[in-house]
């Protein structure tokens, strides 16, 4: 016979077992029609949940107030003081938003509205459930079976605050409106009143921490502008101080905001050249009196000379003198005494004037005297002017220093004076940045619960959850469904599908038994008989194909097994024989000595068989019963006590010349034989065995356990003719084919099968 490859388990087939269905378009349509009852179960369920919160839930509403970042309050504040006021950025306005959930703001609503003494605030505001906790709570609390201390007590108060608080924030909700500075609070309560009171008066916390916040700021601000001040004010008249001192120290005295030795220096320059122009005078009136005097000029005039009234006289005397005498020259000739007496009166007259300009040369000469000796004083006290300035000039530049440092505490004190009269001002100024644009009223319209999104809130949870359970279900479905499993899995060839049979279709219990006669039940034992155009006979058909083509032999032994007890093996090795016996002699042998089935199915009445054939010497002839429906032949296996050596005898040298005796009168003979899983007996026989045909159980038995079986039993699986699925659910056969595959089109095939008995 032809040898098939030894099975033996591939890696890509242990990826495929491990990992879950491919996920494509027709897998996912499967899925659902598998799993829609799962789906629609949990969806119901969360719908059901969705209505028992709808109708127990307290209502709840929400209360929304407005308040505007007012950027122009700012603007004024800035105006008015450099402290207040910060750009109104995406941060800042985030840094609202969290302000608003403060803990300041929340409790000073707490403490304002004395909401942690409110019942109504502080019940549990939920459905019975929640009710239910908090009641349960509250009695298994040991603090409220005995009475406490007053620490206890104001740690109790303590608790209801910051329970109050925790409400508020939970129940709070801050957005902003669109990108604008507009924030919209809203507080959600049992009650409307109260949930417009809590949200009026966050609200007004908000802008009363604002105020606060700016007057603790400028508070803080003048308190250190202060001790600045004072701190710079000494230091500013220590600096002040100082340089007065070096001044003094140095000699540097200031007049009119100038050193007094560099207004000595410039009154001294200008002294000095009127000193020297003076002089210059000076010596030019006596050059010109010396000048005429050495010519003798009469007629030269000096402006002291015009002044003299001597001069003037005596020039009036020699004018009248002169015009005597030419007069009296003209008539009596000089040589007259007359005219020789007036020419030495003008004689007189000349010397007395040189005399007098003599007089004034030696005044022109002392003034010029003077003047030299002023211009030499005034030059020594330049040169000792510009000696002191040089060296105030040297000591400057330290007074410099001390004067700058000097003028900076000045600034600074004078700056920070400033600053401290903004800050006093800015304390008594009640701006903020912010204020109420929409003031919180009471809602007319419960907020909570919100049914239809409650109720689509419960529908997509039950989708989720569905679809969670039924993926799970998918996941963990690790049983054969389809032939392209056992061919992708086993390797092996799959020979059909045997679908679940009702037994009300199977022929009636005979209960009038013959001699010889095979013992039929009310089952299916004998179904492919009676229903030879149905698929489960097109099934058996196609497993007799595979032994024809694959047996090279006109005899074949062939081997009935499964991995797991209960899979239906003997049903489908009756089947098969009787299907064989209508056209071919045919011998079935109940070879599961542990749990004889097929005995159980055809001969429960047997007296003896296989047993008494292989250990008694019987003849098989005389065990072998017939069907004379089918002609098919069988050796039942009467089991009367436990045998534990059951391997032994299927291996034993008697079953060998039966198979041997057998084959010659045969043309099958199919063997029942034992499952693989429990027992060794299949393996004991197998070498006897021409072909095996593998049963498993639809969506029962795990393909793991079938493909280490088989991997565990090479000379059975290089024998295994092919596999047939038993037990199909046909209506949820279909909810697993996928497009191309023969379970897709099996719709098509009905019109070739016949179920009802020809």
């Amino acid at each position: 016979m032809n040898q098939r490859p030894i099975f033996h388990a591939r890696a890509d087939d242990q990826v495929l077992e491990r990992q879950a269905p491919k996920l494509d378009v027709d897998n996912v349509i499967a899925v659902a029609r598998r799993q829609w009852r799962v789906v629609a179960i949990c969806v119901a369920i969360c719908l059901i949940l969705g209505v028992c919160y709808i109708v127990t839930a307290v209502p709840k509403y929400t209360s929304k107030t407005s308040v505007l970042i007012d950027r122009s309050n700012g603007q004024v504040v800035e105006q008015l003081s450099t402290i207040g006021g910060v750009p109104d950025d995406e941060a800042s306005i985030l840094s609202q938003v969290e302000l608003l959930k403060s803990e300041t703001i929340g409790l000073s609503v707490v403490e304002k509205l004395k909401l942690s003494d409110n019942s109504e605030f502080m019940g549990s505001g939920g459905n019975f459930l929640s009710a239910a906790a908090s009641y349960v709570r509250s009695v298994i609390n040991p603090k409220n079976w005995f009475g406490g201390d007053e620490t206890t007590l104001l740690d109790a108060a303590e608790n209801n605050r910051r329970e109050a608080l925790k409400r508020i924030v939970d129940n709070m909700d801050i957005s902003r409106v669109g990108r604008s500075y507009v924030l919209e609070i809203g507080i959600t309560a049992t009650s409307p009143q109260l949930a417009a009171s809590i949200a009026g008066g966050i609200a007004d916390a908000y802008l009363n921490d604002k105020l606060n916040a700016k007057y603790e700021a400028t508070r803080r601000a003048g308190t250190w502008l202060q001790e600045r001040i004072e701190e710079l004010r000494q230091k500013s008249l220590e600096s002040d101080l100082a340089v007065q001192k070096f001044r003094a120290a140095n000699g540097l005295l200031v007049a009119n905001d100038k050193l007094v030795s560099d207004q000595q220096l410039t009154e001294l320059n200008s002294a000095l050249l009127v000193a020297r122009a003076d002089t210059a005078r000076a010596q030019a009136k006596l050059d010109r009196i010396q000048s005429i005097l050495n010519n003798g000029q009469t007629d030269a005039i000096v402006t002291d000379a015009l002044d003299s009234s001597v001069i003037n006289t005596l020039r009036e005397k020699y004018l009248d003198s002169s015009k005597r005498e030419s007069e009296i020259s003209k008539r009596l000739g000089e040589g007259h005494v007359q005219a020789i007496r007036l020419r030495q009166e003008m004689a007189e007259y000349t010397r007395l004037m040189f005399d007098e300009l003599r007089r004034i040369s030696e005044s022109y000469q002392s003034e010029l005297e003077v003047s030299q000796s002023r211009e030499r004083q005034i030059a020594e006290g330049l040169k000792n002017a510009t000696g002191v300035s040089v060296t105030a000039g040297e000591t400057q530049v330290q007074l410099r220093e001390l004067e700058r440092g000097a003028e900076t505490y000045k600034n600074l004190y004078q700056t920070f004076l400033q600053r401290y009269q903004e800050a006093v001002q800015q304390q008594s100024f009640p701006v903020t940045e912010a204020r109420i644009i929409s003031r919180a009223v009471p809602p007319q319209n419960a907020s909570e619960p919100r049914a239809g999104m409650v109720l689509g809130t419960c529908l997509i949870l039950g989708f989720v959850l569905g679809g969670g359970v039924a993926g799970f279900r998918e996941f963990r479905d690790r049983f054969f469904r389809t032939g392209e499993q056992v061919r992708d899995v086993l390797g092996l060839e799959y020979l059909g599908a045997v679908p679940l049979v009702d037994p009300s279709k199977a022929k009636p219990l005979d209960n009038a038994p013959v001699k010889g006669e095979v013992y039929k039940r009310s089952q299916v034992s004998n179904f492919a008989v009676e229903h030879p155009l149905s698929s489960f006979a097109e099934t058996l058909r196609s497993a007799r194909i595979a032994a024809d083509l694959q047996v090279n032999k006109s005899q074949k032994i062939i081997g009935i097994v499964s991995a797991l007890p209960g899979e239906g093996k003997s049903t489908v090795a009756v089947n098969l024989a009787q299907t064989l016996a209508k056209s071919a002699k045919t011998l079935l042998i109940d070879a599961d000595l542990r749990n004889p089935g097929a005995t159980r199915a055809l001969a429960q009445h047997a007296d003896e068989g296989l047993l008494e054939v292989l250990m008694d010497n019987l003849s098989p002839s005389s065990a072998v019963l017939t069907d004379p429906d089918s002609g098919l032949k069988f050796l039942p296996a009467v089991v009367k006590r436990r045998i534990p050596h059951s391997s032994e005898l299927l291996a034993s040298q008697a079953m060998m010349r039966l198979l041997a005796q057998a084959s010659s009168e045969f043309e099958y003979i199919v063997l029942d034989l034992p499952p693989l899983g429990p027992v060794v007996d299949a393996r004991a026989i197998a070498s006897r065995i021409d072909g095996f045909v593998m049963v498993v159980e639809w969506g029962e038995t795990s393909r793991k356990v079938v493909r280490d079986t088989l991997a565990a039993e090479p000379q059975i699986t290089s024998r295994c003719l092919g596999v047939i699925l038993n037990k199909v659910n046909s209506e949820k056969m279909k909810l697993y084919r996928e497009y191309g595959s023969s379970e897709y089109y099996a719709s098509r095939y009905t019109s070739y099968y016949h179920e009802n008995a020809s």
